[in-house]
Formats: C-alpha cells, structure tokens, sequence
C-alpha cells in the first residue's frame, strides 16, 4: 500500500506534530466524497498536502480525473470545513495524476461496503491492474465475494467507475477503475 496522503508531500512543508495541522488534518479526514460518500477525501488520496500559512492553511488537492465534475464542489466542501482555521487557499496539483494506489486500505475497505469493488494495486510499467498482469482470479462482488463476475460497461455512475454484474448474486456494483 501505498503512504497516506500525509507521508506523501513532495515538499515535506507539512508539520504535523503541530496542533493547527493535526486538527484541520482531522476536520478534512471527516469531508466526505460527494459522488461517494461513503469514503473521505483523505482516504482517496485526493488530499495529497496540508501547510499552514500566515493566515491559514493552504489544502493541496489532486482529482482523480483531471475532467472530474466533482472538482468543484469537493474545492467548496474543503474551503467551507476549514475556515474556521482562516483563510483558505485551495491548490490543484495534477502532477502527478491521482492514482488508486493513494486510496487508504480503509478507504478501499469502506469502498467495499458501499457496494463498489475497491481497485487492487497498478502495474505502473504497464498501466493495467496487477491481477491481470499476474492473471489472477477475476474481480470479486463487493456483496457476496464471488469471483464470477462480469464487466458490462466501461462506465458506471462516474467515469471513474466501470459497471460489473455478479454472475452468483445476479446484483450489478461498480467497479472503481485502476489508474
């Protein structure tokens, strides 16, 4: 797995031994996704850093597709949870994309519950999921663990999903799609 979103700062500016950083860290782990609000923005890997600044906090923000139409409102979910801490200056770092390998293990297990198969780790040689790579056992339904399963279309409710049907429990679940 993975580093948490706090470990992965590229420029190391987050002190979260400070108070300040702990709580707004705390307060953004509670921000909720708006397309899936069973999961955190923080245990997506979306919050990718958090520096406190002379009169706030700036929020580092990387979306999980560049064209995501969430973008805007989860910006708004951020800037309203923290302005208790001051000014708030949201920043949106693309580079480097998102990826689902920044999804916390709760996060992928929440995920699960809510019904979507959580996305295994990538094969970043090869840009496809490691279970296909090492052609593993197929995805299992998030409802009853069947591996007999089947994708029927590429897209779900959001481009970031893909649309599968259990062959078992006959239930259909989305997919969140390996980047």
């Amino acid at each position: 797995m993975a580093a948490g979103p706090r470990a992965a700062s590229g420029d190391g500016a987050t002190d979260l031994g400070c108070g300040r950083l702990s709580a707004a860290w705390e307060v953004l782990s509670q921000v909720l996704d708006p397309e899936v609000p069973a999961v955190s923005l923080v245990e997506l890997g979306i919050v990718r850093d958090l520096v406190e600044t002379a009169d706030g906090v700036e929020v580092v923000l990387t979306p999980t597709y560049s064209g995501c139409p969430a973008t805007e409102a989860i910006e708004q979910q951020v800037r309203e949870a923290l302005a208790r801490f001051g000014t708030v200056t949201v920043t949106m770092r693309r580079a480097p994309a998102w990826t689902t390998d920044w999804i916390s293990d709760e996060g992928r297990e929440k995920l699960r519950r809510y019904g979507i198969a959580p996305p295994g780790p990538v094969d970043a040689a090869q840009g496809v999921p490691i279970r296909l790579v090492r052609r593993e056992k197929p995805l299992a339904c998030p409802r009853c663990g069947s591996t007999h399963t089947e994708k029927l279309s590429a897209f779900g409710s959001t481009a970031c999903k893909a649309l599968h049907r259990c062959l078992d429990c006959r239930e259909p679940f989305e997919h969140f799609k390996p980047l």
